[in-house]
């Protein structure tokens, strides 16, 4: 039992620094586009634009669903997929090398 406990916190810890970890080469691939831009760039919040990546997505998480006409669980499973999708070519790619 403890053996899976400590396989889960693993994988917990490690989806979690991938998230970030996108999230802080999002905020780097804004800053040199805007340097290319000659623009200042993400700036908004925190110290040079740091806590931005986590803004954008509280932003995105609070943002209003409009359903109209559409399946419900499709709407709603496929960017999850997608999300999973994405982990899981993350986790096995150290061992495609």
């Amino acid at each position: 039992m403890m053996i899976f406990i400590y396989k889960l916190m693993n994988f917990l810890i490690l989806i979690i620094m991938i998230l970030i970890s996108t999230a802080f080469l999002t905020l780097l691939e804004r800053k040199i586009l805007s340097y290319i831009h000659n623009r200042k760039g993400p700036n908004k919040l925190g110290l040079k634009g740091l806590l931005q990546p986590f803004s954008d997505a509280l932003k995105l998480l609070s943002k209003e669903m409009m359903m109209i006409f559409i399946n419900k669980f499709m709407y709603m499973i496929n960017p999850m997929l997608m999300f999973f999708l994405s982990m899981i070519l993350w986790l096995i790619y150290p061992w495609l090398m």
